[in-house]
């Protein structure tokens, strides 16, 4: 009995900072005590993860089967905060975005088509120049049709998918190949209230902002930092399990005392005997939902598993830090989740491999976008790169798919672009955007191929670039008056005109 009058003597004292903690953020905020596991979180009272301190053994039972109760009742889901999911790509190098891949043109939109020349060096060749071979638009958002972006998104997606699927591009310029571009509106999305039932924010790589780009440096919040989860063990270890066999400190463990307990299988004395036994004085989750370690696994996801068949999350590292990503923020584990894809310094690699690196974030483009139709849910996803590239209009070569383009010459920040996409459930393509086409395209390009840095406050901001992000998934939510409150200060002002929105609300 020593043993567990220890045990109970760290949880006790445990508890005590735990309250201090409270009282201390009651004072700084000006806000009343927290109630709800949200709330805890989002004072940053707990971490980021499940794992928290609970109170006194004492009262460990009873909270504990009160909050069984209450998990039964969410068994399932809904999980998260009840905001869209939010994905973010991040490409690390200067991958090309304009005109390649997702057409962009001058003050008119994305049809308002460049001369010839200038498309040429985005890389199109004038026998597959807009003005002459048109665009696709099987996404909502005009595509070159020899985009590889496009054939990844299209590998992936099914036509039920993309009847729901419309986008905006974002003419706008930002540091080549560099990681110091605050490119990553992941802190302004949580701020925003994007949160999940373990975590807020998740990330392929161990960064702040969970990618290769900077977050803006005033939206950061050490509370909404992102836990990295790149593959299915990552994922689970969210909810304290393993991948092959949960140890005795589990939510599978606790579950099971829990269920003993409202049997009359045991008592409450041999309940907290127990749960003290397995490490719940330091508990690896809390039980507002009854969510076992295999409920977070990718591989054990059926969609998922038909979305990558064959094996490819487990034998492809790109398919798989996807896969996890996507099973903890779509479903709504996590808020807000970074996926990262290196690699895309592009200039004088020869095009067939360039165009693959396309097709393949192409594909984890429309894997997510699937995979939100596959559990009707509403997603929001934003690609970004740091700076562009410009063609070498002397190099003319085939892109491996039997299409001749120019390869990539050099890197050019004045040819970037950031995309973002969303999928609705209940809304049609055309029914996403604020003004139809016109909404498709915030800003223009010069007719040179340059993006014109006087067609909007974000054009030659990177962070201002990162607010226009967070309005729009504000917007979506019919919440893009809030824009101020939850920035604070932003650079594009507490009510950025509409003109820069591009979505209608879709939930």
């Amino acid at each position: 009995m020593a043993k567990y009058r220890e045990q109970h003597r760290r949880a006790e004292e445990a508890h005590r900072r735990f309250e201090q903690r409270i009282e201390e953020s009651c004072r700084r905020t000006g806000h009343g005590r927290p109630v709800t596991r949200r709330e805890f979180l989002g004072r940053g009272l707990i971490a980021g993860t499940s794992t928290v301190l609970l109170p006194s053994v004492g009262m460990l039972v009873n909270q504990a089967h009160a909050a069984c109760e209450i998990g039964e009742a969410v068994a399932g889901g809904p999980y998260g905060a009840g905001k869209i999911p939010f994905l973010a790509i991040d490409q690390g190098g200067g991958a090309n975005i304009a005109g390649s891949n997702i057409m962009v043109g001058g003050a008119g939109g994305q049809t308002d088509f460049l001369p010839d020349d200038a498309y040429e060096t985005l890389g199109l060749p004038a026998a597959i120049s807009p003005s002459t071979v048109g665009v696709n638009t099987d996404f909502g958002l005009a595509m070159h049709p020899n985009s590889a972006l496009l054939r990844g998104m299209l590998d992936k997606t099914t036509a039920a998918t993309r009847a729901n699927v419309n986008g905006t591009v974002i003419p706008a310029r930002s540091e080549n190949d560099t990681g110091n571009n605050p490119h990553n509106p992941m802190y302004g999305i949580a701020r925003a209230g994007a949160n999940g039932e373990f975590v807020v924010s998740t990330g392929t790589r161990n960064s702040e902002s969970g990618g290769r780009s900077r977050a803006p440096e005033y939206m950061i919040s050490a509370e909404l930092g992102p836990t990295r989860v790149s593959n299915r063990n990552e994922a689970i270890g969210l909810s304290g399990g393993e991948a092959d066999g949960f140890p005795s400190g589990s939510v599978a463990t606790a579950t099971q005392i829990l269920a003993q307990l409202k049997l009359g299988a045991i008592n409450e004395a041999e309940a907290t005997e127990e749960l003290i036994q397995c490490g719940y004085d330091k508990s690896v989750a809390t039980f507002n939902s009854p969510i076992l370690p295999s409920d977070l696994d990718p591989e054990a996801d059926a969609d998922l598993l038909s979305i990558f068949p064959n094996g490819e999350i487990s034998n492809n590292g790109d398919f798989r830090k996807a896969a996890a990503t996507m099973k903890v923020v779509v479903n709504g584990f996590g808020g807000v989740g970074t996926m990262e894809y290196g690699g895309r310094d592009y200039h004088q690699d020869p095009r067939p491999e360039t165009d693959g690196k396309d097709f393949r974030v192409g594909q984890v483009i429309g894997a997510s976008l699937e995979y939100a139709r596959l559990k009707n849910q509403p997603l929001m996803l934003y690609v970004f790169s740091d700076g562009a590239v410009v063609a070498d209009r002397n190099n003319p070569e085939d892109d491996g798919n039997g299409t001749t383009k120019f390869r990539w010459r050099s890197d050019n920040s004045q040819r970037a672009s950031s995309a973002i996409f969303v999928y609705s459930p209940n809304n049609a393509a055309a029914d996403i955007m604020r003004n139809g086409a016109a909404s498709q395209q915030l800003g223009a390009f010069k007719a040179d191929g340059t993006i014109d840095t006087n067609s909007s406050p974000y054009a030659n901001s990177v962070v201002s670039l990162a607010e226009v992000v967070v309005l729009n998934y504000l917007a979506l939510h019919g919440e893009a008056g809030a824009f101020g409150a939850a920035l604070g200060t932003p650079a594009l002002g507490a009510n950025p005109g509409v003109e820069h929105i591009a979505f209608n609300q879709i939930i």
